[in-house]
């Protein structure tokens, strides 16, 4: 739930704080006063698409934050369980900066997130939905979301999805071992060459890194001969070596072994490191007498990497990627030189792959139409508190096409929302019958139809914006819409954008949205209404800019009512 939205250097915004209350919020201003400016801040705290215009001119960046109340919410405490957040009393605290560059940056508590962790995040702390959402309803797609949504077949969609993958990949293996002739000598061909050309390499997995290193020994043989000559002359052969400083040492210990026996374990362990001074002295020698040019090595070490590198480009970025791909080249030429075998084994995998996926997918349309059954009854009831008591509401599911033409990674299913706003009229789908008014109350229905069930209890009751969801609304059907967004409320927060007293007179939290001129710049501004100034706000909502004696009881009445309704 939003506790706070602060928005900074946004749009018409130069500073806004407004804190939000359980259950209904409603903003209501004059056309163009900036309302829905709250909404689309609340839009980009979620993961909206950024740009550098949102900016308030002048000013280098905008920054919006808010407070969630995260509570008992086990979906938001499992997210919150994969990263590294702490929660503060409960509470999270999102930001999004927007910079000149259109660039932006996400933060979670303080800590820094990608844009692709706050759109996962999103739909736990809220949903958004504006105009524009309505007309997105109207895409078979969606719809079928929806439905899945009510059904909860995330699990069995995954599966279906996963094995038409699958089937599909095995598919394009098929017709790939099934292609004409000509294009079977072609793959032949190249496969061949790809196999023979990795294999007669003969690459070794660490070879690159040894050659590597003997090549950088070769081009700097002097340098390497001086060290270990110096470290041979330091170790054994100078008049002031170690060696010969050990035995030194040696001497005068054996003549304290004379008078103090104890002194004979120091002897014993000069004794053995000079046994591995010497021995470290003759692999130095040795190591120098195999010290000796060899240009026709070092060719051959650069025309052997060079090999290497030509093959990396071609194959893998890695000579283990090289040896995989030699080894899928010659998968690859087996099976075609065996193609009738291939082609048997694949097609029996495909076949196998086709019946899971129908399976499953015969599960999930079950599941499906199980839920549509309720959808439409729990639809119905959604729109007979709607005023649209005689309404129909049906998902129309399309025949399926023959043989696999219909296949799709959401399954077999093609649905419809159909709609029958009269008695006697026919369901069609709702792009062809709902009226703009009809559309808001069908689309709040069905708002309210995917989220809890209105007055069941919530411990973390989610975000619910609606944006101006009351456009063609009026008169008794816009008593009824306000009615439906409380009942909503009542198990969820509600933030909406309305033109309608009667809608607006149902606000649990009624903000007044501005906009005003200062220091020659526009600066929008949001206040919470006390009750005294709501009926001033219902009643400018009434009559316009004049607000008369009747409208000021009109207001009254229409806040008498909603509380009267509520109680």
């Amino acid at each position: 739930m939003l506790l706070e939205l602060d928005i900074e250097n946004y749009a018409v915004v130069d500073k806004l704080r407004v804190r939000f209350d359980r259950g209904l919020n409603l903003l209501t201003g004059e056309t163009g006063s900036g309302k829905s400016i709250v909404v689309d801040a609340l839009s980009l705290l979620l993961g909206a698409r950024a740009a550098a215009d949102l900016i308030r001119p002048g000013h280098k960046q905008a920054r919006i934050s808010g407070v969630f109340e995260v509570g008992d919410s086990p979906e938001l405490k499992e997210f919150l369980e994969t990263t590294p957040l702490e929660l503060d009393e409960g509470e999270l605290i999102v930001e999004r900066e927007v910079l000149e560059s259109g660039k932006s940056r996400a933060y979670l508590n303080g800590r820094v997130v990608t844009l692709a962790v706050l759109r996962e995040l999103a739909p736990l702390l809220g949903d958004i939905h504006g105009q524009h959402e309505q007309q997105n309803l109207f895409s078979a797609r969606v719809q079928l979301q929806m439905l899945d949504s009510f059904a909860n077949t995330s699990e069995l969609a995954g599966q279906v999805a996963a094995h038409h993958a699958g089937w599909r990949k095995l598919g394009k293996r098929l017709e790939e071992l099934r292609g004409n002739e000509q294009e079977k000598l072609r793959l032949l061909d190249l496969y061949g060459f790809q196999h023979r050309e990795i294999q007669d390499a003969k690459l070794e997995p660490g070879e690159e890194a040894k050659l590597e290193e003997e090549r950088s020994l070769l081009g700097n043989l002097e340098q390497v001969k001086q060290a270990a000559a110096s470290a041979y002359d330091h170790i054994y052969d100078s008049s002031v070596s170690a060696a010969t400083q050990l035995k030194a040492a040696r001497r005068a210990v054996e003549e304290l072994v004379r008078f103090e026996s104890s002194f004979q374990a120091i002897a014993e362990t000069l004794d053995s490191s000079q046994a591995n001074i010497e021995d470290a002295a003759f692999e130095l020698r040795g190591y120098l007498d195999r010290l000796e040019p060899d240009p026709g090595r070092l060719a051959e070490i650069e025309d052997r990497l060079d090999l290497m590198h030509r093959l990396k480009r071609k194959y893998g970025g890695t000579l283990e990627e090289v040896l995989r791909y030699g080894a899928d080249a010659g998968n690859r030429l087996e099976e075609l030189l065996s193609s009738d075998a291939a082609i048997a084994q694949v097609e029996k995998e495909h076949q196998q792959a086709a019946e899971d996926y129908l399976k499953h997918s015969a599960k999930l349309s079950k599941r499906r139409r199980t839920a549509a059954d309720e959808l439409e009854q729990t639809v119905e009831r959604e729109l007979g508190e709607l005023a649209m008591e005689r309404a129909r509401f049906q998902v129309g599911f399309e025949p399926a096409k023959t043989g696999s033409a219909g296949w799709s990674a959401q399954g077999v299913d093609r649905i419809r929302f159909l709609v029958s706003a009269n008695p006697g009229q026919p369901p069609r789908p709702l792009a062809q019958v709902a009226s703009g008014g009809e559309l808001s109350r069908i689309t709040l229905a069905l708002k309210t139809c995917l989220t809890r069930d209105a007055g069941s209890e919530d411990p973390a009751p989610r975000t619910l914006v609606f944006d101006e969801i009351d456009s063609g609304v009026g008169g008794r059907v816009a008593e009824a819409l306000g009615r439906r967004l409380e009942a909503l409320a009542s198990s969820n927060q509600v933030l909406c954008v309305t033109h309608l007293p009667q809608v607006a007179g149902f606000a649990k939290a009624h903000f007044f949205v501005d906009k005003h001129e200062q220091d020659g710049q526009t600066v929008a501004s949001v206040a919470r209404l006390s009750e005294k100034q709501r009926v001033a706000e219902l009643a400018r909502m009434l009559s316009g800019e004049t607000i008369t004696t009747a409208a000021l009881r009109h207001a009254k009445q229409i806040l008498k009512s909603s509380v009267a309704g509520t109680g």
